[in-house]
């Protein structure tokens, strides 16, 4: 058996400051939790509902990442810097 997975409410897995090695430690146990534990299909419905949103966070977290990884710009001093990234910006143009 594995252990238990606590139910969160949707604004916690949602939550921005959630930080990804968190969200992603609790959907792995909710996937395990799924496949090990004999769970009835009410528990199984919000355990899906739970992970999914915790995925969508997990996705989201990893695109913000990416977004500013392409905005590192090469200074002539050699040094990196950001520059003010606006996703409203960024949306448009993909």
């Amino acid at each position: 058996m594995s252990k238990a997975v606590k139910d969160l409410p949707p604004q916690a897995e949602e939550s921005p400051n959630l930080p990804f090695e968190e969200a992603l430690k609790r959907l792995e146990e909710i996937v395990d939790s799924m496949e090990n534990d004999d769970l009835p299909l009410e528990s199984l419905l919000a355990k899906y509902e739970q992970g999914t949103r915790l995925a969508r966070h997990c996705q989201n977290r990893l695109a913000e990442a990416e977004m500013k990884i392409q905005q590192l710009e090469r200074k002539s001093s050699g040094q990196f810097s950001l520059k003010p990234v606006n996703p409203a910006q960024e949306n448009a143009e993909v």
